[in-house]
């Protein structure tokens, strides 16, 4: 699949990446095209959370390079059960720790970052939510809390760590049609991704398998390359 250089979010070229004594990703070249909804599938061991991790920048490459088109820290989901939900937070302070980037860590909110916040909750439909604890929402809504807070950090590129993984199937729509939204509203979304259906619902596909590329493209063909 052909890209065209400026419309590309990021450019991954010959990357191996991974941890102390283990390479996990190996020469991976691959684009993200901007504005879209990016699949990263394989099975478990095949790098993606990896990858995500490189594109955030909490992993660093062990060779080749990786070129984002913006200097703005990416949103960054992870899946709603890798937060403890007995954490005393409600949905707005969660939401609130988004503009952390912006504002730093336990500083009162300006009034404009207030405003932030209750969009990002008005978007994931969550503004009911606001004054609820963690603990006392179902795995769907804490996701979509997650998703709010990462929005709140008005980040161009989003991506997201299996973000739908444990919900039950009205969570899991709910999930992907608010990624749509976003990504139309013109934010680059980046999701790892078990479920073949949300895959096949992307825009791109990136299929890795033992740390390798082995396809890239419209999600059809990169999941024909895997059968």
């Amino acid at each position: 699949m052909s890209h065209t250089p400026a419309l590309d979010a990021v450019r991954i070229r010959g990357l191996s990446a991974g941890y102390p004594r283990r390479t996990v990703l190996h020469e991976v070249t691959a684009t993200i095209p901007r504005e879209q909804v990016t699949a990263v599938v394989g099975p478990n061991g095949s790098g993606k959370s990896t990858l995500l991790g490189v594109i955030a920048g909490v992993v660093a490459p062990q060779a080749g390079t990786i070129w984002r088109d913006s200097k703005e820290r990416p949103g960054f989901v992870v899946q709603h059960t890798a937060v403890p939900a007995t954490l005393p937070l409600t949905v707005r302070e969660t939401v609130a720790m988004g503009r952390w980037a912006h504002c730093g860590p336990w500083r009162w909110l300006s009034r404009q970052d207030r405003a932030t916040v209750h969009e990002c909750m008005e978007r994931l439909a969550i503004t009911d939510l606001a004054t609820r604890r963690l603990d006392t929402l179902s795995g769907g809504q804490r996701q979509r809390t997650l998703l709010a807070q990462a929005l709140a950090q008005e980040s161009n590129l989003l991506l997201l760590d299996e973000p739908a993984a444990g919900l039950d199937s009205s969570s899991q729509q709910e999930i992907s049609r608010a990624l749509a939204e976003i990504s139309a509203a013109g934010v680059t979304v980046v999701q790892a991704t078990h479920d073949h259906d949300e895959a096949m619902r992307a825009d791109h596909c990136l299929l890795l398998r033992d740390g390798a590329l082995i396809a890239e493209g419209t999600p059809h063909a990169a999941m024909a390359a895997d059968r």
